[in-house]
């Protein structure tokens, strides 16, 4: 069937769609039906033109005062109209790289217009006009607010259902999370996640350009690799492969591929063939973990690593140097890195280089190891000005007192926030509210600390420490040598902060503060992330493969596990963890002691490294690398505070994916065939 400018013959199937009506009570619509005016562009074939259609001339973002007076040609969605009188009417019009304002003036002459005005919402249309400069009242600077285009004829391409879900275009009613994942190719209309994606797109172009020129290869490694024991839960992959590569494997058992947590063997590997010295892959990597709002099952890395990273420096030599463990050539690609996409993104000039802290320092004064150092209240250990029996009485058990003192003329900014926290699911803190009545006696009353001072000895605790009334003090028994991500006044830090930010009283500094946390203790029993495949033993706090400080090897050697510092590295921007790397161990004698002696690893487990430990015994130089979480860096540079909304087909919080409906159930023949017999409880 031919169309003519869009005019055709309505066939009977078009009529009945066109004719429908939604319920009384959707509120999503309010279009009258189709006038015969309307339902004359449709094409006879179904609800959509299939057939020539008028060529588009330009996009619905570029059109700009300089095009004023030709002829172009729109393709898009219609957005609802504005009615101004009986004979004129706007429209926006949307594609993907902007909005355009359509001037329809009706009349005798322009009869054929009328229609337009009775198509659904959101429908495809083609329009072709005269590009008009808009009166000087009228006009915007953003965008294409400076010009309009008057309609002389439209073809409707494909009308939008009368009671979709949802209307992308309506920024005033945002539904619920489900019905958005539900319907995610409606979701990404909204020109705020499709903003996200093209930026996306963007930051991932500089991440390309700027490795590319600093010499480094894009090599992609497997996604169908061996379960091992690196320490997150992973996705398996049954397979229909009949027999293991594994000698010890004898059994006619199901055989299972991994999807990889990260490429982190695969890169060493390649590092260790000589092949590439400088390796980078924006890869897709697997967790099977619970949802939260900065994790998704599936997620993206900036993957790098590099041949011959240095391997600390010389304390003798360099004693002020912050950057104390080796990978240094690593912390230089990534402030590059960083800094280009700041710059082409955010034109924003960062610092050359970073600021760096210790593990240990990060924890004693911000009580995190991603800590926000905008955030300005940090925690002391005020242990050291306790009187001598007091403190005694806390170096005897290895344990500190810290504090978090707030001062009116100081931190009005978290007053009324700190007075209304709630800390009742934190039994280790206690908040002390000074006044004349307690002034010397504030310590000795408080009940979790339990300690007896003298009224001079308050007296002189509180000119050390500066207290005087109207101040209030939080307080925190804990061990000397910390562990985990965070103390219990870290954790009320972070609390008060936000709380205060949701009040109004505190706004973070919009300049973003980048830092490197080094030095962090190379093996842990307080992570209850790994505590599944640990059992009670060592973990490595990275990876397994992360090298020791070269100053603590010996303590290593002799059993002095707590004392261990690992050349690991994470980079911390405004509080989030978007990166963590390290140096690797390539002495095959030190790896293996590391499993066997330190991990504890059954022969079973450590089977799964035997390619990698053959690999350096075959002269793999020494290397370093790190990941980079795209992702969450691209959730800050949107300014949105779930990765969800950076991600095009992401899974909700629970990991479903509520558009594909995945994980879904497999036919119990189809598992069959891959040797798996499904359970029945």
């Amino acid at each position: 069937m031919r169309s003519l400018r869009g005019l055709s013959i309505l066939s009977p199937f078009s009529k009945q769609l066109l004719d429908f009506r939604p319920s009384s009570k959707s509120h999503y619509f309010r279009t009258a039906p189709l006038s015969s005016n309307a339902k004359r562009h449709v094409h006879t074939r179904g609800e959509a033109c299939s057939a020539p259609y008028p060529k588009r001339t330009h996009t619905c973002g570029e059109l700009t005062p300089a095009h004023a007076g030709i002829h172009v040609t729109l393709t898009g969605w219609l957005l609802p109209e504005r009615k101004v009188s009986k004979t004129m009417s706007f429209f926006p019009i949307k594609d993907s790289s902007g909005t355009t304002q359509l001037v329809l003036r009706k009349g005798h002459a322009n009869a054929h217009l009328t229609a337009l005005s009775e198509l659904p919402v959101e429908s495809i249309i083609a329009i072709e006009g005269e590009v008009l400069v808009r009166p000087e009242l009228s006009r915007r600077n953003e965008g294409t607010g400076q010009i309009e285009v008057q309609v002389n004829n439209f073809t409707l391409l494909n009308p939008a259902h009368r009671n979709m879900p949802f209307i992308p275009s309506d920024n005033q009613t945002l539904v619920n999370e489900d019905l958005r994942a539900r319907f995610r190719y409606l979701d990404l209309r909204r020109t705020a996640l499709a903003d996200n994606i093209k930026k996306r797109s963007q930051v991932s172009q500089i991440i390309r350009d700027t490795l590319h020129d600093d010499g480094f290869l894009e090599v992609e490694t497997p996604l169908l690799l061996k379960s091992t024991p690196e320490g997150a839960r992973e996705f398996l992959v049954p397979s229909r492969v009949g027999q293991s590569t594994a000698h010890h494997d004898r059994k006619q058992t199901p055989l299972f591929y991994a999807l990889p947590q990260s490429p982190q063997q695969p890169k060493q590997l390649l590092i260790c063939s000589g092949a590439v010295d400088k390796y980078f892959q924006i890869a897709k990597c697997f967790r099977d973990e619970d949802g939260r709002k900065d994790r998704q099952p599936e997620f993206t890395q900036i993957d790098l690593e590099m041949a011959f990273v240095s391997w600390g420096v010389d304390s003798n030599i360099f004693s002020s140097n912050t950057w104390r463990i080796g990978g240094h050539e690593v912390r230089t690609v990534i402030e590059k890195l960083v800094r280009r996409i700041w710059q082409k993104v955010e034109e924003i000039t960062l610092p050359s280089s970073f600021r760096v802290i210790t593990y240990n320092e990060a924890m004693a004064r911000y009580g995190s190891d991603k800590p926000d150092t905008r955030i300005d209240l940090e925690i002391q250990d005020i242990t050291p000005s306790l009187p001598i029996h007091a403190r005694a009485s806390f170096e005897d058990l290895g344990d500190i007192l810290e504090a978090i003192i707030l001062r009116p003329s100081e931190n009005s900014s978290f007053l009324r926030a700190s007075q209304e926290c709630d800390y009742e699911n934190e039994p280790n803190i206690s908040r002390s509210v000074i006044a004349d009545s307690n002034l010397l006696n504030w310590l000795c009353d408080n009940r979790s600390i339990n300690l007896r001072l003298s009224s001079e000895e308050h007296a002189l605790l509180n000119k050390t420490l500066g207290v005087s009334s109207g101040d209030t003090i939080w307080l925190s028994r804990r061990r000397k040598i910390p562990e985990g991500g965070s103390t219990a006044l870290g954790r009320l830090r972070t609390r008060i902060s936000e709380l205060a930010h949701a009040r109004g009283d505190y706004v973070p500094p919009t300049i973003p503060h980048f830092l490197w946390v080094t030095e962090f203790p190379l093996f842990t029993r307080a992570d209850p992330d790994k505590e599944f495949l640990a059992r009670g033993r060592w973990s490595s706090t990275h990876h397994p493969f992360t090298a020791p400080m070269w100053q603590d090897i010996e303590a290593m050697y002799a059993g002095r596990i707590h004392q261990v510092r690992g050349q690991h590295y994470d980079l911390v921007l405004n509080g989030v963890e978007i990166g963590g790397g390290s140096v690797r161990v390539h002495d095959a004698a030190m790896q293996e002691y590391i499993f066997s002696q330190v991990l504890q690893l059954s022969d079973a487990e450590k089977s799964s490294f035997d390619h990698l430990l053959h690999a350096l015994k075959c002269g793999a130089p020494p290397h370093g690398g790190i990941a980079l979480g795209f992702d969450r860096l691209m959730a800050i540079l949107c300014r949105t505070s779930t990765i969800r909304d950076v991600i095009a087909f992401p899974k909700t919080g629970a990991g479903t994916d509520l558009l594909f409906r995945s994980p879904a159930a497999i036919n119990e023949d189809v598992l069959y065939q891959y040797g798996v017999r499904p359970t029945r409880c």
